[in-house]
């Protein structure tokens, strides 16, 4: 009868030792052979599963008859091919199985870009992000957002892949010079992601509590009102991003006194200044005065280039 070869894969970024039922079984069944030492087989041997290593893996484990390979974080792709030929070969050796004993959770990637971040914003790291500050890097949040929100203009979805990255990074890499900062006053990655978790949970109880609402608008009075509970502030205009481009802020303000019941025209003194007149512009028109005007610029950029090719 031939034997049983496992081909035990597990994920670099869980504990050590965090296995599945069926992985334990095998590992507790069998000899286990793995090429190079490393945490999966310190956290098998506490329990008291011997572990070899062995740089001649194939014979090895053909010579056992039952064994598991536990394979490096990288899978061991060679000896697996390597394997597979001598059993296409000689199929009555053993029979061959993959078995993952532990697997990445969404989001274990994201383990991947703070690690990585982290040994670039440390000493011996990168000397740019090392000598960056939360205020130099302002302007570099402002221009991913852009780029990623020219993706999402373009429908280009691979592009805004990218450009989403971009962004991640500037948020992980503000989060690592937090944690630098003196006195206890500082904080981490996972303090951001946890007051973000927080907040979610918070401001969604229609999914993660009890209550009740019937449409997306009722959603969005639920949001605005657990917010206003949330923040003392002194006026409907308080929490406005000021620095965002003028007519996005003139629709932003507008829309806060309309929402508040505040009868306030959208004058600005003297009507015949460009300002009071785009005003007025983003007051009486239903589009995103925003996106509109980028779209007709965007149509005159072409145009401007289509007579520059024609000249």
């Amino acid at each position: 009868m031939p034997g049983r070869i496992v081909l035990l894969v597990t994920s670099p970024r869980l504990p050590a030792g965090l296995l599945t039922a069926a992985a334990w079984d095998a590992v507790r069944s069998a000899p286990v052979f793995t090429a190079v030492d490393g945490p999966q087989a310190a956290a098998l041997r506490a329990v008291g599963v011997p572990v070899t290593i062995t740089e001649t893996g194939v014979t090895d484990l053909l010579a056992a008859g039952d064994a598991v390979w536990l394979a490096a974080p990288g899978g061991d792709e060679e000896l697996a091919r390597d394997l597979g030929l001598r059993l296409a070969r000689e199929p009555g050796l053993a029979e061959l199985e993959l078995m993952y004993g532990s697997w990445d959770p969404p989001g274990a990637r994201l383990l991947d870009v703070v690690t990585v971040m982290d040994r670039l914003a440390s000493p011996g790291g990168d000397p740019w992000k090392l000598a960056q500050t939360h205020r130099s890097l302002a302007k570099f949040m402002l221009e991913e957002a852009y780029e990623a929100y020219d993706a999402i203009e373009a429908d280009d979805l691979d592009a805004l892949r990218e450009e989403l990255g971009d962004v991640l990074l500037q948020v992980v890499l503000h989060a690592r010079l937090a944690e630098n900062v003196p006195d206890g006053q500082g904080w981490s990655v996972d303090d951001v992601a946890g007051d973000l978790v927080d907040k979610l949970i918070r401001r969604n109880p229609h999914v993660f509590g009890a209550e009740q609402v019937g449409d997306l608008e009722e959603i969005t009075e639920q949001w605005e009102r657990i917010k206003k509970a949330e923040k003392a502030r002194a006026s409907v205009l308080d929490g406005i991003a000021w620095s965002q481009p003028a007519l996005a802020l003139a629709a932003k303000v507008l829309s806060r006194a309309n929402r508040a019941g505040l009868a306030v025209p959208p004058d600005g003194g003297d009507g015949e200044e460009l300002g009071a007149k785009l005003l007025r512009l983003v007051a009486d028109s239903p589009e995103d005065a925003e996106a509109a005007l980028r779209r007709t610029v965007s149509a005159y950029a072409e145009r401007v280039r289509a007579a520059e090719r024609s000249a």
